[in-house]
């Protein structure tokens, strides 16, 4: 198998010239948390805007993400979630379409400050990617395999269009715990812990679209503040493809059938040939019985 290795590390934290504002880096898939770096009160009021949309607040006791805070938002349905100690935001199953600016912005009786982050998707060149497209029936089993022995260290994480669906870090495996993902495959998808294979059971048309297996190997590193850093070590994309069963067995009887009509043209054509060959004789032997009585 192909290894891509890609040089740059995937949770880039750099401080500006005021040491406030942050750039991050995150996989599509992936979470990545805005830290605030500060311990909160109940006295200071939190808001998070991404672009100038509020998307989660911090009020005292009360606390509102997304929807709740902006019925018009649902761009994060599901996927935020508020440390009330803190103030941080975590933004889950990070999507391409969630990459740009978010604010935060923190009052309290005697002060305020605001930060900026901005946040894009870290993304692997295609000719980095190891490509296999599979085809399968409606309803059958259809098995990814990475062909890759798991390392213990490893972090091996699974993609659905971008979407998270199943992950192994260490000795602990996880399946669909956003519920987008439980909503479609419904207890459908099966890890093998070993081998890192997903396997998705009693496939749907549905089911179709790109499955990308993500190999990573984790690091920690210290620098006036604790984070941690991801380096991405293999890609591996799997096309599959699920034929409608009406569809599959129209194909499979087109193909019995083609098959027949050969072999029925095969044996038309040998019957013509053996009944010639057959002919040929019956006319060679009088010749024989002519020419012997000749010779007497």
């Amino acid at each position: 198998m192909k290894v891509s290795v890609l040089l740059g590390v995937c949770a880039l934290f750099l401080s500006g010239a005021s040491g406030a504002d942050r750039d991050e880096c995150v996989m599509g898939g992936d979470s990545v948390t805005l830290n605030t770096d500060v311990k909160t009160n109940q006295n200071d009021r939190i808001k998070w805007f991404y672009g100038d949309t509020r998307i989660a607040q911090i009020t005292g006791d009360l606390i509102c993400t997304d929807v709740e805070c902006n019925e018009d938002t649902e761009r994060f349905r599901y996927r935020l979630k508020l440390d009330h100690q803190t103030g941080s935001l975590t933004i889950r199953n990070f999507r391409k379409s969630d990459a740009g600016e978010y604010k935060l912005q923190i009052r309290s009786s005697s002060s305020s400050s605001v930060k900026n982050f901005s946040v894009s998707v870290c993304d692997v060149p295609a000719a980095d990617r190891e490509e296999v497209t599979k085809s399968v029936k409606e309803g059958e089993s259809v098995t990814l395999d990475p062909a890759v022995g798991r390392i213990a260290y490893n972090v091996m994480t699974w993609y659905f269009n971008e979407f998270l669906i199943a992950e192994i870090t260490g000795d602990q495996s996880k399946i669909c715990t956003d519920v987008e993902c439980k909503e479609r495959f419904r207890d459908r998808l099966k890890l093998d812990h070993q081998t890192g294979s997903l396997t998705i059971m009693n496939t749907r048309t549905t089911d179709s679209g790109e499955y990308t297996l993500q190999i990573r190997s984790s690091s920690f590193s210290i620098h006036r503040r604790r984070h941690r850093s991801i380096t991405i070590t293999s890609v591996k994309s799997f096309i599959v493809s699920v034929v409608d069963s009406s569809l599959f067995s129209g194909a499979v009887a087109g193909i019995v059938l083609a098959v027949l009509s050969v072999a029925a043209v095969a044996a038309a054509v040998g019957a013509v040939i053996y009944c010639c060959k057959k002919k040929k004789k019956k006319v060679r032997k009088p010749c024989r019985g002519a020419q012997m009585r000749h010779t007497i």
